[in-house]
């Protein structure tokens, strides 16, 4: 254990309460999909009400891809009690259809005929549409129906001013917090692709036709023999302008300017599409980036915004509130993609992070080596003997991810004794038969059964899918929350056709002002 993580704990220990005040949610993403198992066409249900105004159900990138969102809570618990009552609002009204629990898609229909999300006629809906409409041409529609699980975690106040870190601005020291578990997150990412990675797979059709170097596992499917998550690897994203893109982590600052720049600069590539087709918006602007969330990471400084207020504003003015982790595949073995006890391990992770030295990057605040050791794990992290860097040298993954694991069992021992509870230390501990024991870890049991099964990727998805709808079906909904689930189903239609109604402004001024909204992070 680091002299500075010893502190720091020690520091906590004062007043373990500050922990039980922490925040997390979830945002699930799953497509729609029929009973073989091929993407919906279909509109967004009515029956679940409007993708732009409810609660709790909304759309990703497509009218199928579903994204279902919890609130925040101070205890795992409450938090996968409420994603489950989500998933079990949407099982119960999906008419013959079925939430594909799978990072890596079902079986698509031709590029042309996936639907983009709509959001109805409002400039509100109406920008999130051409936002995804950008999308499309950028970086084509398959790619944009992978699914993830994203974790939103955020610390209480108090705890950055036990920490007795050097700023003396609570805002200031919050967000320098934030940036400094960031970059700790960036250097140690790796282990949770590793312990959790559960894409190894992927159907032959997703490429529609380009192997991009994967082996074939029967007719119908491809993978890397010892691959955790190719979600979260380079498969099929060729993309010049986003790999042209270094942010910095070493302060808040010189972040949020090289985003400003990405926002604001104009791409070639880009500029021969235009923002017009046919007299139609086809995206936003011809920039590197749309648009704030166009930057794939895996994880985001995020702050909740205001009506037309961008998130790099937002962010410059009032600091960073939570941070957003990414890179979390579908557990395809839970019916609601992700476990308490995954849960609790990432809790712990972030405290380790939070409160491990974290010296700044070199080289202009990106860091290469954490990078190309993410990139290892992605494709390769369990093949026998693998080698990752840190600092120069050379570690092997196995070694690093013990001592590491010893080091996340104190900040799990330390939630435990502050929330009268023992599963955090349970979860660490659970981890460490896939570090001894690499056929252990999701991704190599998953390709175990492929194996064994003779059962395509696509057939393995749809059985285990349809197992969870079945279930969650079987459990269904007390009367008090199906008469939630209807109350906030026709309330959210309500408040879309408000939204329609209100509007004075022509959308080409709205999407105008939009782009006035954003200010240079000097200026906020």
């Amino acid at each position: 254990m680091t002299s500075t993580l010893s502190k720091h704990l020690a520091q906590l220990q004062a007043d373990p309460q500050i922990l039980g005040r922490s925040l997390r949610g979830i945002e699930k993403e799953g497509l729609r999909v029929d009973q073989q198992g091929r993407l919906s066409t279909t509109p967004h249900p009515t029956v679940l009400g409007s993708a732009l105004t409810h609660p709790s159900i909304t759309t990703d990138y497509s009218e199928a891809l579903l994204e279902l969102i919890t609130g925040t809570h101070n205890n795992v618990d409450a938090l996968i009690n409420e994603l489950d009552q989500v998933h079990r609002v949407v099982a119960t009204n999906l008419d013959g259809e079925l939430l594909w629990n799978h990072s890596m898609p079902a079986q698509l229909p031709a590029e042309a005929d996936i639907p983009i999300a709509w959001y109805g006629t409002s400039n509100t809906g109406m920008i999130k549409h051409v936002y995804r409409r950008g999308l499309a041409q950028r970086y084509g529609k398959t790619m944009q129906c992978i699914a993830g699980v994203h974790y939103n975690f955020s610390f209480d106040e108090s705890f950055w001013s036990a920490l007795d870190l050097p700023h003396a601005d609570a805002k200031d020291r919050r967000s320098a917090g934030y940036i400094s578990l960031i970059r700790n997150f960036t250097r140690y990412n790796w282990l949770l692709m590793y312990l959790f990675g559960s894409s190894p797979a992927v159907s032959r059709d997703f490429l529609r036709g380009n192997t991009s170097g994967l082996e074939s596992l029967g007719d119908h499917t491809l993978y890397l023999p010892y691959a955790t998550s190719l979600r979260m690897s380079d498969l099929g994203y060729q993309n010049k302008a986003q790999a042209s893109l270094k942010l910095c982590y070493n302060d808040l600052t010189m972040f949020l300017e090289r985003l400003y720049e990405a926002v604001t600069t104009p791409w070639p590539d880009y500029q021969k599409i235009g923002t017009h087709r046919d007299g139609e918006w086809i995206q936003l602007n011809s920039n590197i980036l749309q648009i704030e969330n166009e930057f794939y990471s895996s994880i985001r400084p995020k702050r909740t915004t205001g009506p037309c207020e961008r998130p790099i504003t937002a962010l410059a003015e009032r600091g960073i509130q939570y941070v957003e982790v990414r890179c979390l595949d579908i557990d395809p073995t839970e019916p609601l993609g992700i476990a308490g006890q995954t849960a609790r391990f990432v809790d712990a992770f972030l405290l380790f992070c939070a409160l491990q030295e974290s010296p700044p990057f070199a080289d202009s605040g990106w860091c290469p080596e954490s990078a190309g050791n993410f990139a290892s794990v992605v494709k390769q992290g369990r093949a026998p003997g693998l080698q990752l860097k840190s600092q120069g040298k050379e570690l092997s993954l196995a070694d690093w991810a013990q001592d590491l694991l010893d080091q996340i069992g104190l900040c799990a021992q330390t939630l435990d004794s502050a929330l009268g509870d023992s599963r955090y230390s349970q979860s660490v501990a659970a981890q460490r038969e896939k570090i001894l024991h690499a056929e252990a870890t999701p991704s190599a049991r998953i390709l175990a059964h492929l194996k064994s099964s003779g059962m395509s990727y696509q057939d393995y998805a749809l059985e285990q899918s349809a197992a969870h709808a079945q279930r969650l079906r079987k459990t269904g909904l007390s009367p008090a929350e199906c008469a939630l689930a209807v109350k906030q189903a026709e309330q959210s239609l309500i408040d879309q056709a408000g939204l329609e109604a209100g509007d004075t402004e022509d959308f080409d001024e709205y999407v105008a002002r939009f782009h006035r909204a954003l200010k240079h992070p000097s200026q906020a």
